[in-house]
């Protein structure tokens, strides 16, 4: 028994720790999965039936469904795009010396930092018609104010502006690491060649960052797909449904009409995306390295 473990101890020693996490990451999904076979709800009296794929199909002949999954995808697209322009190039400004960087690398990080639910509520003061700084601004610049949040067409730009200034800092973080770990062969080639600094950025830099680019891409993109918090905060899916993401939708099937097998479906669907967008991502990885 001694030499067994003693041959085994890498494996045996974080058996624990793994089977903890898998139990802890597995339970909720396989869970969530079986739950949204049934007909769980608060009209069922908690009697739960197995009824098949009957919330899937209800699912996919509701509108507010698609509503909702074209919301999840707008708002992660026009979140995430900005976010990754926006996060190279800041990663890459700080990547010069200068005096302040070390104090401007920490003001980057404040918004990381903030609770999302206290983010929500300053924004929404900010965004407030009549008295936000937002109008009062554009009105300052003798522009037209906005409604914002009470906006079907402004609405989501405007949360997707929030998670911009929260999480821009993560991907610039992420590339700055990247920054800090390519090879100087190249750029010092390059300046022996006599390219310019656009040309060192566009042919050397960005090329070498681009694995890097794609996993913080990757990283934000699933932690966008299931923005909550933000959401829910400012404008709990409205108004009407106008910032309705899938997992306000689940929420409103689970917690404001207690169909909870429907809204297990819903958060269902939601893994399938997350987990179908990010192996497209990497797949498109793997075929441009090719």
């Amino acid at each position: 028994m001694n030499r067994f473990i003693e041959r085994n101890i890498v494996w045996i020693f974080p058996l624990p720790a793994a089977l903890f996490i898998l139990l802890m990451m597995a339970f909720p999904v396989l869970y969530t999965f079986w739950v949204s076979f049934t007909d769980w709800s608060v009209a069922s009296g908690g009697n739960v039936h197995f009824i098949g794929l009957k919330n899937y199909y209800d699912l996919l002949n509701n509108p507010r469904f698609f509503n909702a999954v074209k919301m999840t995808f707008y708002f992660t697209i026009l979140a995430v795009g900005v976010e990754t322009v926006l996060g190279v190039i800041i990663a890459l400004i700080l990547n010069r010396e200068f005096w302040g960087k070390g104090i401007a690398k920490t003001i980057l990080l404040l918004p990381m930092v903030a609770t999302p639910v206290a983010i929500g509520l300053a924004w929404t003061l900010f965004y407030e018609p009549t008295i936000g700084l937002a109008n009062y601004t554009l009105r300052s610049l003798g522009l037209q104010a906005s409604s914002w949040l009470a906006s079907r067409d402004m609405v989501v730009p405007a949360l997707a502006i929030v998670d911009i200034w929260e999480w821009t800092p993560m991907i610039a973080l992420i590339v700055l690491a990247g920054l800090a770990s390519l090879p100087v062969e190249p750029f010092e080639a390059a300046k022996v060649d006599g390219a310019s600094a656009f040309q060192t950025l566009r042919y050397i830099t960005l090329p070498l960052l681009y694995p890097t680019i794609l996993v913080a891409v990757v990283l934000r993109s699933i932690d966008a797909f299931k923005t909550f918090d933000i959401i829910y905060t400012m404008t709990a899916g409205g108004p009407g449904f106008a910032s309705e993401t899938l997992n306000i939708y689940a929420y409103s099937l689970g917690f404001g009409y207690f169909n909870f097998g429907a809204a297990s479906s819903a958060l269902v669907a939601l893994l399938a995306i997350v987990l179908g967008s990010s192996l497209l991502t990497l797949w498109v990885r793997k075929t441009w390295e090719i």
